[in-house]
């Protein structure tokens, strides 16, 4: 089963852009469809956007609508989360997520490969 290590995570101000990366451990990788999620302390983990496998579909959570763009390389098996005009209520671990299944969206259970996460703190 192929591990997930996402990184770009930071401390920005509000306002500002970051790009998160999701890349599978391993040479010998699968190129599946993938998401975002993101958990903020005391609160669940909540999804974010989501990509098929070949980079044709994607889907947004409306936090995510028009400030976050998801899309992968396959050549590399990577996924980015370019996430724009950023506020503090982003602030989250940011995790990314593999699925066989195709384009499931937010269907958490669904997921079968997940990265340890990234840090995304924003500050007024």
């Amino acid at each position: 089963q192929v591990q997930l290590v996402e990184s770009g995570g930071g401390l920005v101000q509000a306002g500002n852009s970051l790009t998160l990366l999701c890349a599978p451990s391993i040479h010998n990788f699968n190129n599946y469809a993938r998401a975002w999620f993101r958990q903020a302390p005391g609160r669940e983990r909540e999804y974010v956007a989501a990509i098929n496998w070949i980079g044709s579909l994607t889907n947004y959570a409306d936090s995510a609508k028009g400030r976050f763009t998801v899309s992968r390389n396959n050549a590399n098996g990577t996924v980015y989360l370019q996430m724009n005009n950023l506020r503090p209520e982003d602030t989250a671990i940011y995790y990314c997520a593999e699925t066989k299944r195709g384009l499931v969206g937010p269907e958490i259970g669904k997921y079968d490969s997940w990265g340890q996460g990234t840090q995304v703190t924003v500050v007024s």
